[in-house]
């Protein structure tokens, strides 16, 4: 196993969105802390979560606007009346999306009004904005163009502003410099209340677990900022994207859309967008999961204009010498990479040569295959054990809906009975001899299908999964949970 978990360690999965308060969506603020010190209270040492990036419409973490800009959706603006930015009382019981908007809008007038009157606050203000230069007036401009253009993609754009017409950005930025502010203003905060939370976790001993997708959004500030480093044409618009060919999940395989790295030109740049990208999310993170990690080796490139993932072709990935520049610029690497689906020899020769854990998922064990890689007693150390993921069922959804042979087979190798799940599942999970386990919130609290928090392939009804209330210290997931980690050396 890496070096870089020193020990046996148990996670918790939720993301920030699912958090309970006052607010559309969960926030960086009182109820961030209070799960932490459930957690711990727990013998959980490691939080993980989802992409911090900002949103488009449908919601999704993994179709960022940037990958380096923190979502304004997850403020917590109780901090904003603090600092005398908002009035208290603006907001009733349940804060909408759209006054979340016009809330941090009316927040950041004031804001900079204030810096002006506080020289300590300008400073710290402009070290953000050097430190951060190289993503942020790139990103602040391209979201201050979305929403004065109606949220129209980049493509989209007049001509100028689309190609990045040094005279048509300039006007820009005189036209649009409230707008702009805001983005500055809205990221400044997401810096300062995200490191907040982060010290509180290490004050408790738990670490931080984020995730990075492989691919970024086509309509994203990486690409209209960056488009030599994607595959992308003259009007913006992508000649191939990404997705994987036919397999027994899809018999037309699947599309995803997202441009494709140039990774020539990466690379001969010395891959510098991967470190600034890595380093940015290592500010932040313990630890970093790479989604799609079989893309580093070889990925499927789609015709841009194919409408499914049936047509298109293997292209071979300079993963090695990536991961390598990484590792010599920024040092040991706690990634940890997702590597499921139909791997080949080379992705997990790439993975183990950079001693990258592994996932291993719980609910793919049990088909009844004795040489199955996800029974628990097939893997080792060199892995990150999950219940299930994001993109799966719950457990008691998936265990009330798979085949009699399925459900008899998880009840055979638990030795366990109906009753006994989710938990032996769970026990299953941190009893293993993976380093890292890692349970989903609904597991703990037994939940079913309702809960479930994202189904691939579809738009509709996900990402919106969210706690009512944070179950209490002394509530059985918990009180359960400390005592099975204690059981199994993960305190």
């Amino acid at each position: 196993m890496s070096g870089w978990i020193d020990r046996r360690r148990s996670a918790v999965l939720l993301h920030i969105t699912s958090l309970p308060g006052p607010f559309h969506k969960g926030v960086l603020g009182a109820e961030a802390k209070t799960f932490i010190d459930d957690l711990a209270s727990a013998g959980f040492t490691v939080w993980q979560f989802l992409p911090l990036g900002p949103t488009h419409g449908h919601g999704s973490p993994y179709e960022s606007l940037s990958s380096f800009a923190g979502n304004p959706e997850l403020l917590d603006l109780r901090d904003c009346v603090a600092q005398g930015w908002l009035d208290a009382g603006v907001w009733g019981e349940d804060c909408s999306a759209e006054q979340h908007k016009v809330l941090r809008s009316n927040a950041a007038q004031r804001f900079w009004h204030d810096v002006e009157g506080k020289p300590a606050l300008k400073k710290e203000v402009e070290r953000f904005q050097t430190k951060q230069a190289y993503w942020l007036h790139d990103y602040a401009l391209f979201a201050a163009l979305k929403a004065a253009l109606v949220d129209h993609a980049w493509w989209q754009w007049s001509e100028g502003l689309r190609d990045r017409d040094a005279e048509a950005l300039d006007q820009a930025r005189l036209e649009h410099a409230d707008l702009i502010r805001q983005v500055i203003f809205e990221q400044f905060l997401f810096d300062q209340q995200w490191h907040a939370v982060k010290a509180y976790a290490e004050s408790k001993g738990v670490q931080m677990f984020g995730d990075l997708p492989i691919y970024v959004a086509h309509d994203s500030s990486d690409v209209w900022a960056g488009r030599e480093y994607f595959t992308v044409n003259a009007k913006g618009l992508c000649q191939d994207v990404a997705g994987v060919p036919p397999d027994y999940f899809s018999e037309t395989g699947q599309r995803w859309g997202n441009p494709l790295y140039q990774w020539e030109k990466m690379q001969a740049d010395g891959f510098s967008w991967w470190v600034r990208r890595v380093a940015r999310q290592l500010e932040m993170m313990h630890m970093l999961r790479i989604d799609h990690f079989r893309a580093l080796e070889a990925f499927w490139a789609i015709p841009g204009e194919s409408e499914d993932g049936i047509i298109g072709e293997w292209r071979p990935a300079p993963g090695e010498a990536m991961l390598q520049t990484l590792q010599d610029e920024l040092g040991e690497l706690p990634l940890i990479a997702e590597d499921l689906g139909i791997i080949t020899d080379a992705v997990t020769k790439l993975r183990e040569d950079f001693h990258l854990p592994g996932m291993k998922i719980l609910q793919f064990a049990f088909d009844g295959n004795a040489d199955n890689p996800y029974l628990p007693d097939s893997f080792g150390r060199d892995a990150v054990v999950y219940t299930g993921t994001h993109d799966n069922d719950t457990t008691m959804g998936w265990f009330a809906c798979s085949d009699e042979h399925v459900r008899n087979n998880v009840l055979r190798e638990l030795d366990a009975t109906a009753d006994d799940m989710p938990w032996a599942l769970i026990e299953s999970a941190l009893a293993s001899a993976a380093e890292l386990a890692v349970i989903p919130m609904q597991d703990l609290l037994a939940l079913g299908t309702e809960a479930k928090f994202n189904t691939p392939g579809t738009l509709e009804n996900n990402w919106s999964w969210r706690l009512s209330s944070l179950p209490d210290q002394d509530a059985e997931c918990w009180l359960r949970a400390a005592k099975l980690n204690k059981q199994t050396q993960r305190v």
